[in-house]
């Protein structure tokens, strides 16, 4: 995941985005930091009938704990960037954890499906935050890299370990998984340089626009004609406003930017593509190769793990290839994937397919973000960064809508 802290501020080496770019905080605990995010984003994969079950609607219904629990920390990543950027980070650290232990105390504690939404949409504020000052301090590709990695291992566990709590504890202590990360919350702190504010006015009606065509993406697999109407709309406002405000929210130098654009897609794609397999794979393993949900998970558990430890290897020599080269192996992975899921019956394939794209997703986290910000004026890559990361969160988004609309 991946991103960001935007400072256009013209400054010599003491601006804020050279600032965030130093390692100053040790690897594994920037890993503790970023990575609960996907263990809370993917804990919902296999208990969503159970959640159903206790709240007395469908599990499709109950896939909105995942799916905006999603759009919100894609949406709010860019945003916590912005706030990095005029508050500084200790803001975006403290302001951080304060919404994940609220809405940690939410999904415990209430009684109702809309409340418990909300409480994982503050849990995803939070996260994103959190996130956002992971990757702004890991400061190189193999650094990143580890990040993804450890993301994609948190990711793995984290189906298995909610089931497990479901089963003995509660459903809401398996959505309450994200709390971990404030572990590291008192290091982080400590080891955190003094940063600089920028001055320059924040880009409201930006933000807005993002906000809202993130979310008409979202909306497409189960409301496709408002979606359309409403991503239209937002797609020409947003042109509009970014042509009025070039250096605001969404600088133009970054949209143009043929680079930008071909790695911010490539890795929207592969990331749309493992979530919706996350949720897939596991129903398409219990309907096609009669698996009990347990096994599921443990299968699925193992793929994903070995899928992190490839994108851990990988991601440390990606820098030896070209770029060419190193997106045929991830299209490669990600189209096999595909192909898996609606082809295949046998459970060493399907497990194949969930393997190849957790490596797909976030090996592009990992190798794209330094592609899509090459060409980009060094003031804007923070920003760049922080829009590359709210694509490849938008992913995960998409994947529980497109996975709700296809098998559950």
């Amino acid at each position: 995941m991946t991103d960001n802290s935007p400072a256009h501020s013209h400054t010599s080496s003491q601006s804020p985005a050279r600032e965030l770019s130093r390692p100053l905080v040790p690897v594994l605990w920037l890993v503790l930091l970023a990575s609960p995010v996907a263990a809370a984003n993917n804990a919902t994969v296999l208990i969503l009938d159970d959640i159903g079950t206790a709240l007395d609607t469908t599990a499709a219904t109950a896939s909105w704990l995942a799916t905006v629990f999603a759009l919100v920390l894609a949406v709010a990543t860019p945003l916590q960037a912005a706030l990095m950027r005029h508050r500084g980070r200790r803001t975006v650290l403290f302001t951080s954890a304060a919404l994940v232990a609220a809405g940690t105390l939410i999904v415990l504690a209430s009684p109702w499906l809309p409340l418990a939404v909300a409480g994982r949409a503050t849990q995803a504020a939070g996260g994103a935050g959190l996130n956002v000052l992971a990757i702004a301090l890991a400061g190189s590709a193999r650094r990143i890299g580890a990040i993804s990695a450890g993301m994609g291992l948190f990711g793995a566990v984290s189906p298995l370990i909610g089931t497990q709590l479901t089963d003995v504890l509660s459903w809401r202590v398996a959505l309450s998984m994200l709390a971990i990360t404030l572990i590291a919350v008192p290091v982080v702190s400590r080891r955190l340089a003094p940063g600089t504010a920028a001055t320059d006015r924040f880009d409201a009606g930006g933000a807005l626009l993002v906000a809202v065509l993130s979310g008409s993406i979202v909306m497409f697999a189960s409301n496709p004609l408002p979606a359309l109407a409403a991503t239209a709309i937002s797609i020409i406002w947003l042109i509009i406003h970014t042509r009025r405000r070039p250096d605001g929210y969404v600088p133009m130098t970054t949209i143009r930017s043929v680079r930008f654009q071909t790695a911010t897609g490539l890795t929207l794609a592969l990331s749309a593509g493992y979530f919706t397999l996350l949720f897939v794979i596991p129903q398409l393993l219990i309907t096609r190769a009669h698996w009990t949900k347990d096994a599921a998970a443990t299968g699925q558990l193992v793929a994903m793990v070995l899928a992190s430890l490839t994108t851990l290897g990988f991601t440390s020599i990606a820098a030896r290839f070209s770029r060419t080269n190193v997106r045929i192996v991830l299209v490669a992975a990600g189209t096999v994937a595909v192909l898996a899921a609606v082809l295949a019956s046998a459970p060493v394939l399907l497990l194949a397919g969930i393997f190849l794209a957790l490596f797909a997703a976030t090996s592009a986290n990992a190798t794209q973000v330094i592609a899509a910000t090459a060409s980009v004026p060094e003031q804007d890559k923070p920003t760049a960064i922080g829009l590359f990361t709210l694509l490849y969160l938008l992913g995960g988004a998409i994947g529980p809508a497109l996975a709700s609309a296809l098998v559950l």
